[in-house]
């Protein structure tokens, strides 16, 4: 846990309030890529500076300020932002409680650990088994870096964990996609199908075990580096290769045939998180007579996540 508190404040529970400190619950292992130019290979830096005489501005010159008209700004202090709202600021306002399965994954955002400040052990013991008990989150409003935040109290082993939430505006509606139908009979599944993918996923289920998954994405760029400075081509610019064309699609696929295949490869339960994925069938081996030739194309050892990008460092110009 962090040594210092991002938050202080109180949870206000009906009538009671707990005295409470926030902190971060998570932490990014991000590979920390910085900018050059490819000129000279030096450090891009960022810089911050005036606009109207284009003169470097230092932090503490630097002022928040909200614009009522075209440059017009009205200067907005931290305690000009606190004294809004005071009430609003420092306390944790729950406003209700619901069911945790009635909140869908895509509104949980980022997670914060709660811990009870001076005095604060008793009430917030009972909140957290009362919600234990209850088998309820506690839906809230929070305010923190001047943005009011809706967010989920949750009970997670002997931790109140804040989850803030995104408002039901910020999520897109999902009506304009392409979705098979609803209903088995509609999507074409079979009963054996069916019945074969829950044995697969039977043979593959094994206890949460978090410890044991790791970014092996940025192992592979970490061992991409180390190779090409013992190849001494730390300044060489790979060039990208020619895509493969993507196979062609097809609706006839036979679910049962790849389903045998990946029930096939489980040598006991959870062994199948090894096997093929179930989506792709293997290819037919080729005769011994005529050897398969190499192919120019390159599989990627693993797929970079599709919201991720790597993060430059933040190195003063």
């Amino acid at each position: 846990m962090a040594a210092r508190a991002l938050w202080k404040g109180a949870i206000s529970f009906g009538l009671v309030y707990i005295p409470v400190e926030m902190y971060t619950a998570v932490q990014e292992h991000d590979l920390d890529l910085t900018m050059l130019d490819r000129r000279d290979f030096s450090p891009v830096g960022y810089k911050r500076y005036n606009k109207k005489t284009g003169k470097e501005v230092t932090w503490d010159d630097i002022v928040k300020g909200y614009e009522y008209e075209d440059n017009e700004y009205v200067v907005l202090s931290d305690e000009d932002l606190k004294r809004a709202n005071v009430e609003a600021t420092q306390t944790i306002d729950i406003v209700a409680f619901v069911e945790a399965a009635d909140v869908p994954l895509t509104y949980y955002e980022t997670p914060y650990y709660l811990a009870p400040s001076k005095g604060g052990n008793k009430v917030y013991a009972l909140l957290r088994e009362t919600l234990r008990k209850a088998g309820k989150i506690g839906i809230a409003t929070v305010v923190m870096r001047t943005k009011q935040h809706l967010c989920a109290l949750v009970c997670v082993e002997d931790k109140i964990v804040l989850n803030t939430l995104r408002y039901a505006t910020e999520i897109r509606s999902a009506e304009e996609l392409k979705l098979p139908p609803a209903t088995l009979k509609a999507a074409g599944i079979s009963d054996k199908e069916l019945k074969m993918a829950l044995s697969l996923v039977e043979g593959m289920s094994e206890q949460w075990k978090p410890e044991q998954y790791h970014d092996t994405y940025k192992e592979d760029v970490l061992a991409m580096v180390k190779k090409k400075i013992k190849a001494g081509q730390t300044k060489t610019i790979t060039a990208p290769e020619a895509e493969p064309s993507a196979p062609k699609a097809s609706n006839v696929v036979d679910l049962v045939a790849l389903l045998q295949n990946s029930l096939g490869k489980r040598d006991g339960k959870g062994a199948a998180a090894k096997a093929a994925p179930a989506t792709r069938a293997k290819p037919a081996a080729k005769p011994a007579a005529k050897p398969a030739a190499k192919s120019s194309a390159k599989p990627a050892a693993h797929a970079a996540p599709a919201k991720r990008k790597p993060v430059a460092s933040r190195k003063a110009a």
